[in-house]
């Protein structure tokens, strides 16, 4: 009785130890710099309150782009802890010199460690052939969610295609196959504002809501637009959000949304025209309010990137991977 008692006290101290040894206690912001070529590659920024950040590696890429990409360039990057030990990233493949619809897939990456990446490359027009998306001139932002229901990795992004099969930037979702190197299917629609949208970022709360960010890019109103939905993939419980999200009348992309230890949420977006990037913050994810703007200047000049929490362990092994030495 004494040795049951002793063991059901050992193995409820090692479930605790485990449990606090995988506590967050920091963040990592994955993003790229500018529109010239050595700046469209990832880069990543630590923090220890989820607000202000330190470059890594001397604000130098922590992964070349020309060893990924089939453009050499990539932008808008997406982290993702996922299930099983892993992190996911996708990458827009585009090299923005070549114009702003010269861009023709996307990056799909996965990690163990945040520090080396699996990566593989999906070319549109050769991935589904006599398609639609044959004819795609962008595939911008993708970011991936967890469906629960399916035990799969959602990948949402959008396109715009020179057939009038997609006359306007429109957001469409597909399965990631099971080691995340390629689709399960065809894209589908995944909402349709009837104008341009871009930028979409997902996240659920606790109540199992999701809320889904996106840039509308129409000729009269450009922002940052909310729905929220019971079920991602059912567009009847969706509800489209009055008014903006962003907290500024400023310009703003590339919105990004992130939770802090005290279960604080965080909009931040890339005010691209005015030199920083915003921080705002909310209890509800209705409401947000500015709490900084951070100047993109010297070795921090983060565009359209996204943050996740991360723990003491792997915070000191990125800080390993990638000293600063200035």
């Amino acid at each position: 009785m004494t040795f049951h008692k002793t063991l059901t006290l050992s193995v409820a101290l090692l479930a605790a130890v485990s449990a606090s040894a995988k506590k967050t206690s920091a963040y990592l912001f994955t993003y790229f710099t500018g529109n010239a070529p050595e700046q469209e590659q990832i880069c990543y920024a630590i923090s220890e309150d989820g607000w202000n950040y330190t470059p890594l590696n001397d604000g130098r890429p922590v992964i070349a782009s020309k060893d990924i990409a089939r453009t050499g360039c990539v932008r808008d990057p997406h982290i993702l802890r996922g299930k099983g030990g892993w992190f996911y990233q996708v990458v827009t493949d585009m090299k923005s010199s070549l114009g702003w619809s010269s861009n023709r897939g996307m990056v799909l990456m996965r990690s163990k460690d945040l520090v080396h990446w699996q990566s593989h490359t999906i070319h549109f027009p050769e991935r589904f052939k006599g398609t639609m998306f044959e004819h795609v001139t962008r595939v911008w932002a993708p970011q991936t969610i967890y469906d629960k229901r399916a035990r799969k990795y959602i990948v949402y992004f959008s396109i715009l295609t020179d057939d009038g099969s997609c006359p306007y930037d429109r957001v469409y979702w597909t399965y990631a196959n099971k080691d995340f190197s390629d689709f399960e299917g065809e894209p589908k629609v995944l909402f349709d504002v009837k104008n341009a949208s871009i930028d979409t970022d997902i996240v659920q709360d606790d109540n199992g809501l999701y809320h889904i960010f996106f840039k509308t890019e129409g000729q009269r109103e450009k922002g940052i637009k909310q729905f929220i939905a019971r079920d991602l993939l059912d567009g009847s419980t969706w509800e489209l959000q009055d008014g903006w999200c962003q907290d500024t009348n400023k310009a703003v992309e590339g919105s990004g949304v992130f939770r802090l230890h005290d279960g604080t949420w965080v909009l931040m977006y890339d005010c691209y025209t005015s030199g920083h990037y915003q921080f705002c913050k909310s209890t509800d994810l209705k409401t947000f309010k500015q709490v900084q703007d951070t100047k993109t200047e010297g070795a921090f000049t983060p565009r359209h990137g996204t943050v996740i929490a991360i723990t003491a362990k792997e915070l000191k092994r990125l800080q390993k991977a990638f000293p600063n030495t200035k």
